[in-house]
């Protein structure tokens, strides 16, 4: 998924709420949710995976408003199945845009109400429109924009223009690319194909999520030339088997040293020089910086694929426990949580409230693409860049900029993950 963390908490976080008088008066005026008082011990049941579930925010954001974040930690597809299959289970869910189009036709979630979010209107263009800096950026797979508004509160179908009602609020986002380990590869990397290159044989791992290694596999096959998908988010049945055959082939001769789900054993694998290059979150590559050891999130001549997660109410929710999902929103939007994430190389959904809570030096290096004025320390306190070092993929513009894809779930999944079974098998 991103760039800076502790390898046990790539974490998310929220907008801080000014409690006091005059504060709360401002934050009603401006159509936020009524203030929880602590004495309510109002307590929200967050579902989401255990990358995005961060102590630090549930601890700050209970100081600023005295609601309670429980955290419910499941796998990435556990998400999208309680959402489908036990959605009184949670108060508030934190998932990937690309389940909505399993998600949503349950009616299972409600629309977020935007007049209820105090900066819905500063949420990055990227997410609304599909562009960076003015410019649209790739959106094969599922972009953002084609999900992230509903026709009305409970509908079950995606507005094709913008609405009152949000599917979700964006949390964090990145695009992603290959993690390398220069000092064991010694020589430039450019492109995705160098995945599969068989120099690096018994040294190399992919991925093993099915809806988001294949999209990384997709690149690899279209950077070598073997075929060019008309949506790498949506491919035929007859570019499934042609993917899955490529990684067959190389899996047989030897070329991977794993297939990894969990966070921790990226981080492990590449700390440990099993691995010269692999399907890397950003903030992994920066949890094995953390340990003293050379890691890049290398950027690639084809571009990055994408990958957004979002806040989403389930729509039994109401009463108090729903005005206090969207305390939690708009304290999320405020600036203290975007600071946090993109001090972990996320990337916020309001730029500008993150912006106010960064040092000026911080902001040029994560945000800019600007050598660091001095060394650059994880919310953790631990120097992950020195002084003078460029962060890996340059400014914003550069990088968000550079979307090839997004991830995706395809109208021919089923037979994917089918698929993709039978490579992790074989």
């Amino acid at each position: 998924m991103s760039d800076t963390l502790d390898p046990r908490t790539p974490g998310l976080s929220r907008r801080r709420l000014i409690q006091g008088g005059a504060g709360m008066a401002g934050i009603l005026a401006a159509g936020a949710a009524p203030f929880v008082h602590a004495q309510d011990k109002l307590v929200l049941r967050y579902l989401g995976t255990a990358v995005n579930q961060d102590k630090a925010i549930a601890e700050k954001f209970k100081a600023d408003t005295g609601i309670e974040i429980q955290y419910v930690a499941v796998t990435t597809d556990d998400v999208t199945k309680r959402a489908v299959t036990a959605p009184n289970s949670f108060d508030l869910i934190d998932t990937e845009f690309f389940s909505l189009k399993k998600i949503v036709p349950t009616g299972n979630l409600k629309g977020i109400d935007v007049k209820r979010v105090k900066n819905a209107d500063k949420i990055t263009p990227l997410f609304t429109k599909g562009e960076v800096a003015g410019k649209m950026v790739g959106d094969q797979g599922t972009a953002p924009k084609k999900v992230i508004f509903l026709e009305g509160e409970k509908s079950k179908v995606f507005a094709k223009a913008p609405t009152q009602w949000m599917t979700l609020i964006p949390t964090t986002y990145n695009a992603d690319t290959l993690g390398i380990r220069p000092d064991l590869i010694k020589r430039p990397i450019d492109s995705w194909a160098e995945l599969l290159n068989p120099e690096f044989k018994g040294k190399a791992a992919i991925l093993n999520i099915p809806s988001i290694g294949i999209m990384d596999a997709a690149m690899v096959v279209e950077a070598k030339g073997l075929h060019k998908y008309k949506d790498k988010g949506n491919m035929s049945k007859a570019e499934i088997d042609l993917t899955i055959k490529t990684l067959i082939e190389a899996k047989k001769a030897g070329q991977f040293r794993a297939l990894w789900k969990d966070f921790n054993e990226s981080v492990n694998l590449m700390a440990s020089g099993e691995v010269v290059i692999q399907s890397m979150w950003s903030p992994a590559v920066t949890a094995v910086r953390s340990k003293g050891i050379d890691c890049v999130f290398q950027p690639l001549k084809e571009g990055y694929r994408a990958w957004a997660s979002g806040f989403g109410l389930p729509a039994t929710l109401s009463g108090k426990k729903l005005d206090g999902a969207y305390e939690f929103i708009n304290w999320f939007l405020d600036g203290w949580a975007g600071a946090y994430l993109n001090r972990q190389g996320y990337y916020s959904a309001v730029l500008e409230t993150a912006k106010a809570k960064m040092e000026p030096y911080e902001w040029a290096y994560w945000m800019e693409g600007k050598p660091a004025a001095q060394d650059i320390k994880s919310p953790q306190g631990v120097v992950i860049a020195k002084a003078g070092s460029v962060r890996d993929g340059g400014s914003y513009e550069q990088r968000m900029g550079g979307i090839a894809c997004w991830n995706a779930v395809m109208d021919e999944n089923e037979y994917m993950v089918r698929k993709w079974n039978e490579f992790v098998a074989a």
